[in-house]
């Protein structure tokens, strides 16, 4: 029997959630929310958890790189549901699943904050780990290589002409993972669901007042 996977994506402002179950996909939705994710989130995963049925067999999360706060929603979201339905849980790259049409390979762009950017590339699905962080002129040059460019920020980063907008999909989440080998599949499980973190936390600490130690 084909495994039945609940996928969620709170990655960015965009919020997705699907069902599959072999080639059928028996649920999809999604919405728009800039800070609310916890409270928009909870009624269509109650429909996708209806649509499951007691078939579930696992549940996929987009881990980012993006929102913290939403990707910390999804994983909350897909553990409370693994320990109440006995079925494992696993997080993807949000980076892998755009909702647009293109090819097997692309890179990324995207806003790394403190006037830098990071250069990602997807090959087949899976997100390759060398993640550069680099500066905007560096991004420019990267970007003009002819390849095919995607960024998953709600503007084009540096304005480039070339980079076309795109959203994680839950829908192609839970597609790229339904096709993993068993073994794979397996180490997948078997990893804590973590944030995709671009850079450690930038924590500003507070000036010591004038005469103390």
């Amino acid at each position: 029997m084909p495994a039945t996977l609940l996928a969620l994506d709170l990655s960015t402002a965009h919020g997705s959630l699907a069902v599959v179950c072999g080639g059928e996909v028996r649920f999809e939705a999604s919405f728009q929310s800039e800070r609310s994710h916890n409270a928009r989130v909870f009624a269509p995963l109650r429909d996708a958890l209806e649509a499951a049925g007691p078939d579930l067999t696992g549940v996929v999360i987009g881990n980012g790189p993006g929102s913290y706060t939403g990707v910390r929603i999804a994983i909350a979201a897909a553990q409370g549901i693994a320990l109440s339905r006995s079925v494992w849980c696993v997080g993807w790259s949000s980076l892998a699943a755009p909702d647009i049409q293109t090819g097997p390979n692309y890179r990324v762009i995207g806003d790394a904050r403190r006037q830098s950017f990071y250069l990602a590339e997807v090959k087949n699905g899976r997100l390759k780990p060398e993640i550069e962080t680099v500066s905007p002129e560096i991004a420019r040059d990267r970007c003009a290589d002819g390849s095919p460019w995607l960024t998953f920020d709600p503007q084009v980063p540096l304005g480039l002409p070339q980079v076309l907008q795109a959203r994680p999909k839950a829908l192609h989440l839970a597609q790229i993972v339904a096709t993993l080998p068993e073994a794979e599949l397996r180490e997948h499980i078997a990893r804590p669901l973590i944030p995709h973190y671009l850079a450690e936390a930038f924590i500003t600490k507070p000036k010591r007042p004038p005469g103390t130690a």
